[in-house]
């Protein structure tokens, strides 16, 4: 009786320990080739949930595959923090360990990123002098140029923010001049401040559908469908 739960101990290590070494291959795969499609500095971090990986490996479907980068770059905007998630996911246990992630298809991946406001100061108006959160939208203060006043006018603006085919669009929808200083009409600010940040969509074909400012920058967040590895750009 004692050989016999030795070996089935033994057994059950061998298999664990099976499994999780078929799990880093697969996830170095996608790392891989994430890294390439997209010219990332490093793998990012790949992690296929669920357990035991083989039993989703034996039918070739996958709960969830996250993706973690330090940095992704798109029309020379850099983002931090960026996260995957891949959702019912599907592709064969061989495919993955020879190195071939072609066949790999998700229903539906989500993407986060944060895009810092240094990189935010480079599409604003030069007179931008700091960037922070409100719950009204992105608070800017500076020093601007308004229509009808030969000098810069000292004020706090308040931008809305939303997503367009050209990107993330940023709009003054108040303003608040400084004490002392002189009135200034939304209008006059709209067609001067108004400016785009050239970020369209996330890796993986995910179009960005939110956004908010934070402590560290603009969150944002994305999403994609029928996800193909295949059909990657």
């Amino acid at each position: 009786m004692r050989a016999l739960v030795i070996l089935i101990v033994v057994a059950a290590i061998a298999l664990i320990a099976g499994d999780r070494i078929a799990v880093v291959l697969a996830q170095n795969e996608i790392g891989r080739r994430i890294a390439a499609e997209y010219a990332l500095g490093r793998d990012p971090e790949v992690t296929i949930g669920g357990f035991p990986f083989l039993t989703q490996a034996a039918g070739g479907r996958y709960e969830t595959v996250d993706i973690r980068a330090d940095e992704y770059s798109d029309r020379d905007v850099t983002v931090r923090d960026l996260r995957l998630t891949l959702t019912d996911v599907t592709a064969p246990l061989a495919d993955l360990v020879a190195g071939d992630t072609s066949t790999l298809v998700a229903a539906g991946a989500t993407a986060e990123a944060v895009v810092p406001y240094e990189t935010v100061r480079r599409y604003a108006d030069e007179g931008v002098r700091e960037l922070s959160d409100s719950p009204e939208g992105l608070r800017v203060t500076g020093s601007f140029r308004v229509d009808g006043i030969p000098f810069p006018v000292p004020a706090t603006i308040v931008f809305a923010m939303a997503p367009t085919d050209g990107g993330i669009e940023l709009t003054p929808v108040s303003v608040q001049a400084a004490v002392g200083g002189p009135a200034v009409p939304l209008s006059a600010l709209s067609r001067g401040l108004a400016f785009t940040i050239p970020l369209q969509d996330l890796p993986l074909g995910a179009r960005i559908t939110a956004i908010r400012p934070a402590a560290d920058g603009l969150h944002v967040t994305a999403a994609a469908t029928d996800v193909r590895f295949a059909e990657l750009p």
